[in-house]
């Protein structure tokens, strides 16, 4: 099988060339795990950034070693970058796509204390979906690409970065609630992750609402 090709900035560098300043690559990650937030990354390029990081790609085609030490390398490439969180309260509350929304809303603001020009930017999102303008007051330039976070510089760093601010946060949450294997999982539903559900019931870091059975609502923790 031929490896994927390395993501380059020809789709940001045709956007500069179209008269946007800045280009916000926008990337999500946790969207289908059963526990914990859903994250969304940004990373801010210009015409003028450097050179890509070696070895760059989209988080989910790196080993987590690879990625953990990429992380840093993609957030001093960036002007900016930013990671945005939506709890999974919020997720059982508002619905998982309002919450992508909520979550890079959290991360442009954070962007914008940083000193991100963020309407002088085009955010060039990963699928085909703009789930982005619904959550802000002000609508953005949003241009949505498929497999953007495979071929798109700027959106595989602002995956690799939300990635592994995400798998931190729940190699964190293992440490105060084992049992669940989050370590390693990372909250997706992994046998043992269901198979722990089932013996100790759901916790406050679990997407009740993505918990369907009442034996997988049932346990000493519910």
């Amino acid at each position: 099988m031929t490896p994927p090709a390395d993501p380059t900035l020809e789709v940001e560098r045709q956007l500069h060339e179209a008269g946007a300043q800045f280009v916000i690559g926008c990337d999500e990650v946790g969207r289908g795990a059963l526990a914990g937030p859903v994250a969304v990354g940004l990373s801010v390029v210009d015409s003028s950034v450097g050179p890509i990081p070696e070895g760059l790609r989209d988080s989910k085609l790196l080993a987590e070693k690879r990625r953990t030490a990429l992380a840093p390398l993609a957030r001093d490439w960036s002007l900016y970058a930013a990671v945005g969180l939506a709890s999974a309260r919020e997720v059982d509350e508002l619905g998982i796509t309002a919450c992508l929304g909520l979550a890079a809303r959290r991360a442009l603001v954070e962007l914008h204390e940083a000193g991100a020009a963020i309407t002088l930017s085009v955010v060039l999102l990963d699928g085909h979906q703009d789930w982005l303008n619904p959550a802000l007051a002000t609508p953005l330039r949003v241009v949505t690409r498929v497999k953007a976070d495979r071929d798109c510089a700027s959106v595989a760093a602002a995956s690799v970065i939300a990635k592994v601010h995400r798998d931190q946060l729940m190699i964190e949450q293992d440490l105060r609630t084992p049992g669940y294997g989050w370590a390693s999982n990372k909250g997706y539903g992994s046998a043992a992750h269901m198979a722990a559900i089932h013996e100790l019931g759901p916790t406050h870091f679990h997407r009740r609402s993505w918990l369907k059975s009442k034996d997988e609502l049932a346990g000493p923790t519910a």
